[in-house]
């Protein structure tokens, strides 16, 4: 049925998209300018901070980043902590911990050189196939189709692809395939992320303004802004749990270094009972509690949102001596930004530091 509408000629569509990317392309920290290649380092530390994350939240992390380690090989020379907690506040912290893993491969094995192909790419911690793609195409200007949300949301509206995601995903890189062309590869792939992030939008997409409005089947059927359609979503539980919150007389408080590997793996935390879905007694958390302690709960306890489910946490207040024997380390609040703490620790801190001057 979409095969009977207007014609689509990739030729014509990505000498316009080029053309309104020339005009219209976002200036970011880590692009090169058009027609030029990129550092590899640049786009490979970007791609990765860019995953589930929105591109104001990248820059000061990523100018950050290449402030303190301009090269790959100084980033694999960083100590692990010193990179989670540069990386702290941007979530999904396993990414922190595969572009450590990453650039010390690269560094060790390979001299501080990307390797140049798909393939090759795919072999590197925490590299997939989006990442690997848009290196090889803004990187070493070579041909690969870039597919990320934005290039899906293109894809799914200009062809009127009605099925729903995940499903229609390879039906969308087909699509994507047949519009790449046969030079300006890197330009292209960082058009078709602009055109979709500044025009062809989740909601309420701009297309008077889009270079591709005339040939878009989903705006000429009227069902460009429900697109792509996706399968309906499972209701995302709620976990719960008890964090302890303890002080020594000299105001320091004790923290804990999470597993490596797990949700927030290596990370600094303040302890906590496991997270489960029925909900725990301040009795029953004694048993978790890092010492023995008179535990007093607090009246308001911290929410937060992780990919696959929601966490609520009570917090339980004791004060010990400095004889008291626990298991990690004493941090004064003062220094609490030395270490790798994570948005949801964060939360408890604010939390306790504001009951405490209530």
């Amino acid at each position: 049925m979409t095969d009977s509408l207007p014609s689509i000629d990739p030729a014509h569509l990505s000498a316009r998209l080029l053309e309104w990317y020339a005009r219209d392309g976002r200036t970011l920290p880590w692009r090169a300018p058009m027609g030029q290649l990129n550092d590899p380092y640049k786009v490979w530390l970007s791609e990765i901070m860019l995953q589930q994350t929105t591109v104001r939240a990248v820059i000061p992390y990523f100018e950050g980043f290449l402030a303190r380690w301009p090269t790959v090989v100084d980033l694999a020379q960083a100590p692990l902590d010193d990179v989670l907690t540069a990386w702290a506040g941007l979530g999904y912290y396993a990414r922190a911990r595969n572009l450590h893993a990453c650039a010390q491969t690269i560094a060790q094995w390979r001299e501080g050189r990307f390797p140049e192909t798909e393939a090759e790419l795919l072999e590197l911690p925490g590299v997939g196939a989006y990442t690997a793609a848009a290196i090889v195409a803004i990187a070493f200007g070579k041909r690969a189709v870039v597919m990320d949300g934005n290039i899906e949301r293109v894809m799914a509206r200009l062809f009127a692809e009605t099925d729903p995601l995940p499903g229609v995903k390879k039906t969308l890189r087909a699509r994507a395939e047949t519009m790449t062309p046969t030079h300006s590869f890197g330009d292209h792939a960082q058009a078709l992320m602009d055109l979709g992030a500044s025009l062809c939008t989740p909601r309420s997409p701009a297309c008077g303004l889009c270079p591709w409005r005339d040939p878009c089947r989903g705006r000429r059927q009227g069902i460009a802004e429900s697109l792509p359609a996706k399968a309906p979503k499972k209701e995302k539980p709620t976990r719960l749990g008890i964090a302890f919150w303890v002080e020594r007389p000299d105001g320091a408080i004790l923290l804990r270094r999470r597993p490596e590997s797990g949700l927030l793996g290596g990370m600094m935390e303040v302890p906590s009972t496991p997270w489960r879905e029925d909900p725990w007694t301040l009795e029953e958390a004694r048993a978790e509690a890092p010492l023995t302690a008179n535990w007093t709960p607090l009246s308001e306890g911290i929410r937060h949102t992780f990919t696959h489910f929601h966490l609520e946490l009570s917090v339980a207040r004791a004060r010990v001596s400095t004889r008291d024997q626990a298991r990690g380390l004493w941090v004064k609040p003062a220094d609490f930004h030395a270490h790798a703490l994570p948005t949801v620790m964060r939360k408890i801190i604010k939390l306790a530091l504001r009951s405490k001057m209530m």
